[in-house]
């Protein structure tokens, strides 16, 4: 496939020699979260009735599946395409099941584990070097990451200053990277924000690899320069670093915070569920243990709650707010939780409709944009519905690639072109707040 970054070997340089012995030393990763998901398979599934649908959601409450896409029970419907991770010891029952009733499905992938050793997104030790050195092609732990942006604050004081906003469940800083010319103390802020789902790790890689463009190319590319110049970024690279930490240490496939429930064993509330803005109604759940759980109370979450104090308190210079999930290839913008049109939908339209051709003329990739609610699925308190309803007039949320075939386990191979592309939809969105947004 042409639109693919440089090979793994050619990228060796960035790792210092010490690590590549290591590496040698250790060759595999069979112990990878304890062979957790050995037998596991990914199953794609479209329901062609509302009968088949029905007996779809039978059966994955039975076997307690893990929905990749879409995220809830509930939103699976005729003519939906259902993505779901089914444990070893329930996809023999789910596959003689889909034989007897004679519905169509595909097997993504077939042993899980298999998937996750072959190093299509593998957690490997990371050298911590400058912007220009550190390695922007692979996923990072979070205290890689926090590392990074402690480094970046030091060694670019003069366009990035750090600062915390609160603190996790868990207690972990939760640090936001401002990112411009400090030349105005008053101008238009757009607010990007990554990793509110813990296992889309391309997003907290975009964050990233965003930061590191603006820097490197501030100097020789006009936009660029015009960008930072005249708006500041806020940019968080990872949202629910309580979730993304526990990705890399236990469990691959967790979506959620680590909350726990007095009154439930089960951890955690859907993150982007969790927002004053129709909450707890359609396509969240009030159920503790589900992946789209809303939580007990509307920012019950202490990481949700942060970013909504510090989008009120700025919210009179923050234009725009951006935040990037996977996996779908989607550009989305309000509404979320109902079916209606914004009153500033034309100029959102056409900011969506630029952002998707630029992206496009990359390498090729097709993003689908339009409302959220209608070209996605319907989701309840939702932040970029939150962000719109209070006074941020351009929201828009990123569904990165792919479509499926790696689903949350994107290779480290596509991000580079994947976050080449979508740096170009990004810088087309703030072209546009500058030109025509109020």
């Amino acid at each position: 496939m042409k639109f693919l970054g440089k090979p793994r070997s050619q990228r060796a340089d960035f790792l210092p020699l010490c690590l590549l012995f290591l590496k040698l030393l250790h060759p595999g990763h069979s112990h990878l979260y304890s062979s957790r998901y050995a037998g596991d398979k990914v199953i794609r599934l479209i329901p062609n009735t509302e009968e088949e649908a029905c007996a779809l959601k039978k059966i994955y409450q039975q076997l307690k599946v893990d929905l990749w896409q879409p995220s809830s029970i509930s939103q699976v419907s005729e003519g939906t395409v259902t993505d779901v991770h089914i444990p070893h010891n329930g996809s023999r029952a789910l596959l003689a099941f889909l034989q007897e009733t004679n519905i169509h499905y595909k097997i993504l992938m077939e042993d899980l584990q298999k998937v996750l050793e072959k190093g299509s997104s593998l957690p490997t030790q990371r050298s911590r070097r400058s912007v220009s050195g550190y390695n922007y092609e692979v996923y990072h732990s979070l205290e890689e990451i926090q590392n990074w942006m402690h480094h970046l604050n030091k060694t670019h004081s003069g366009l990035i200053h750090m600062f915390s906003i609160g603190k996790s469940y868990e207690g972990r800083s939760l640090f936001v990277l401002k990112l411009g010319r400090r030349s105005r103390a008053y101008q238009r802020a757009v607010w990007i924000d990554c990793g509110i789902h813990a296992r889309e790790w391309i997003g907290p890689a975009f964050c990233q690899w965003f930061v590191k463009e603006a820097l490197l190319t501030y100097r020789s590319d006009p936009t660029m320069r015009k960008m930072l110049n005249h708006l500041y970024f806020y940019i968080m690279p990872v949202f629910n670093v309580d979730g993304y930490h526990f990705s890399w240490t236990n469990d691959r496939f967790w979506r959620k915070t680590r909350s726990r429930s007095s009154r439930f064993r089960c951890r955690g509330v859907d993150a982007n569920r969790n927002w004053r803005v129709k909450w707890c109604d359609e396509g969240a759940s009030m159920h503790p243990c589900d992946d789209t759980y809303c939580g007990p109370f509307p920012e019950s979450e202490p990481e949700v709650k942060a970013v909504a104090n510090f989008l009120r308190k700025h919210k009179k210079h923050i234009r725009a707010y951006l935040s990037f999930h996977a996996y779908a290839q989607m550009l989305l913008y309000p509404y979320s939780y109902k079916y209606a049109t914004i009153p500033n939908f034309s100029c959102v339209e056409s900011a969506a409709y630029k952002a998707v051709n630029a992206l496009q003329s990359v390498y090729g990739i097709q993003y689908r944009y339009g409302p959220a609610s209608s070209t996605l699925y319907v989701s309840s308190g939702s932040s970029m519905d939150w962000a719109y309803k209070n006074g941020i007039p351009y929201t828009f949320a990123f569904e990165l690639r792919d479509t499926g075939h790696f689903g949350f386990l994107l290779p480290e191979m596509l991000i580079k072109p994947t976050c080449t592309e979508t740096m170009l939809a990004v810088k087309n969105i703030a072209m546009h707040l500058l030109k025509k947004c109020p």
